[in-house]
């Protein structure tokens, strides 16, 4: 009677090393490519969630937040028609550093006279003063002292930034980012220089989109890339594998006790190594390489430490057996390579596979539907020649990108850095939970403001780069004039709403249609750059 086990790959020192910057044959390179539509989990995290948790700047007054957001739908956010005003304002502008343009704004007397007989208005509208009806003109000083002078101040000041940052603003309305409008003058020292002055002063920070420029100009119509493609993508080979894979999943697994380890089995093994200095040095551990209960298949010999699977091969349950190896120069560990070890394995377990006779009666077990074993291989086949393409058409685009990027010099703007880190750490974070079943208080941990601060700053890099392919991508599209038509827009729009109701989840239906645009944009871009560049496929 067959003994059950359960094989899985252990994540130890000896499994070969895949390099990351090759196309995977059946895990093709996840690179975070263009801007891409988040699942609609993500989306709703990182656009609700995150936001709250963790705000780009803070602001001196809490009065500054709803007047900077108020203002930033009357400036073009959301179109709407200017109130004219008594006056002209004075704006001077002035470039800072990553894409931030600082707007200093001087208020003229009438503009904030006017302001403040609104005011006044709209408070003995509202206002109930006792021996006065409600809506009946009341003395302005009555009013005054009424509703308390600091208050009518307050108001005055807050009618003034509303009424005239759309103004003000007008310059820049459409090359701003909705979110990063900050009013950066204290609401006390606009309240001073109002009661001194009569007048108003203050300055507003806001991100702009960043200008590009290519290195040199239009360099993306001469790419040239190298596409580095792992041996493994090979479709024939590939499939001939998973028959075998599934032929062995319909083996029971039985207990060897007459003999050695060959090859076609699989053992249970413990494994220790230590150094071997040159310099006759004591030996040092390699904790790395210590696995106990690790469970080996000999017919995957090719993803371990080159000589390992021969230097055991022979070995009988209970039997220990202690042999030299030397770390590839090529091993995934860089303090490993070249590194001379001296391995110890114990043999806990042998077992080998009663497999049933590979032929047609066995075929829709294999793969349901299929009648005949060469069904099976035809069918097969097929399925890793789409894989085999998607990973190369994927591979090619991250090659692509990869050089696009560094093409392009870019100001980039705090707000998009802080929006791009957190669409990235909300996905993360939301596969994580998927995987791992969080529990409250882990997902509070993970979603504090310092965990995603840290993320941000360890992740740095990796985010200028996406949002440098980003914009260089909607770059090239506008140049180039490229379009997609309103067949495709409305078929993914409706596909990515779907997927929202399917998951009972909110969704803005003009943010869905944003994300979507951008996604058929960078796969336009993409097709156009794939046609143009010049394109060499190697295979290591």
């Amino acid at each position: 009677m067959a003994t059950p086990i359960s094989i899985q790959l252990n994540p130890s020192i000896l499994s070969f090393p895949s390099n990351s910057t090759k196309a995977q044959f059946f895990q093709p390179n996840d690179k975070f490519l263009l801007k891409q539509k988040l699942n609609s989990s993500s989306r709703q995290f990182s656009s609700s969630f995150l936001q709250q948790q963790l705000p780009v700047h803070q602001l001196a007054s809490a009065r500054l937040v709803a007047v900077a957001a108020a203002a930033a739908a009357a400036s073009g956010v959301v179109e709407t028609v200017e109130d004219k005003l008594p006056a002209d304002l004075h704006v001077t502008e002035t470039q800072e550093p990553n894409s931030r343009i600082r707007l200093t704004v001087e208020v003229p007397t009438v503009v904030c006279e006017d302001c403040y007989k609104k005011v006044i208005k709209e408070f003995m509208r509202r206002s109930k003063v006792p021996g006065f009806r409600p809506g009946k003109n009341v003395p302005e000083d009555i009013l005054v002292g009424f509703v308390g002078k600091q208050n009518i101040q307050n108001a005055v000041v807050e009618a003034i930034l509303k009424r005239t940052l759309p103004h003000a603003m007008s310059s820049v309305t459409r090359n701003a980012y909705e979110d990063s409008i900050r009013i950066v003058t204290k609401f006390e020292d606009m309240e001073k220089t109002y009661l001194s002055l009569n007048c108003l002063r203050y300055d507003v920070a806001v991100d702009v989109a960043p200008e590009i420029k290519w290195k040199p100009d239009d360099a993306y119509k001469n790419i040239k890339v190298v596409v580095e493609l792992d041996s493994d993508m090979d479709a024939q080979r590939a499939s001939e594998k998973e028959l075998i894979r599934r032929h062995k999943s319909l083996g029971a697994l039985k207990i060897v006790t007459d003999r050695g380890l060959q090859v076609g089995d699989v053992t249970v093994i413990d494994i220790s190594a230590t150094t071997i200095e040159q310099d006759g040095s004591d030996a040092k551990t390699i904790p790395a390489a210590e696995s106990k209960g690790f469970s080996f298949d000999t017919e995957d010999g090719d993803n371990v430490l080159p000589g390992f699977r021969d230097s055991i091969i022979g070995i009988k349950r209970g039997e220990t057996k202690s042999f030299p190896l030397v770390f590839p120069d090529s091993w995934k560990q860089e303090d490993l390579r070249g590194v001379h070890a001296q391995f110890t394995v114990a043999c806990k377990e042998l077992f080998y596979r009663d497999l049933p006779e590979l032929n047609d009666s066995i075929a829709e077990k294999l793969l349901p539907g299929c009648s005949s074993i060469e069904e099976v291989k035809q069918a097969l086949l097929q399925r890793c020649l789409e894989v085999e393409q998607a990973a190369k058409d994927q591979a090619t685009d991250n090659a692509i990108l990869d050089q696009l990027y560094k093409m392009v010099e870019v100001d980039i703007p705090q707000s998009l850095f802080q929006e791009q880190g957190r669409q990235l750490y909300g996905a993360q974070l939301l596969q994580l939970q998927a995987n791992m079943k969080l529990n409250e208080q882990q997902l509070a941990s993970l979603s504090s403001p310092r965990a995603v601060n840290e993320f941000l700053e360890t992740q740095k890099e990796n985010i200028i780069s996406i949002i440098k392919q980003n914009l260089a991508v909607g770059d090239i599209f506008t140049r180039e004039n490229l379009q997609f038509s309103t067949e495709e827009l409305v078929k993914e729009v409706q596909n990515s709403i779907q997927e929202f109701q399917q998951h009972q989840q909110e969704y803005d239906e003009d943010r869905v249609k944003l994300q979507v645009q951008e996604v058929l944009e960078g796969a336009k871009v993409l097709e156009w750059l794939r046609e143009n560049a010049e394109i060499q496929y190697i295979t290591r």
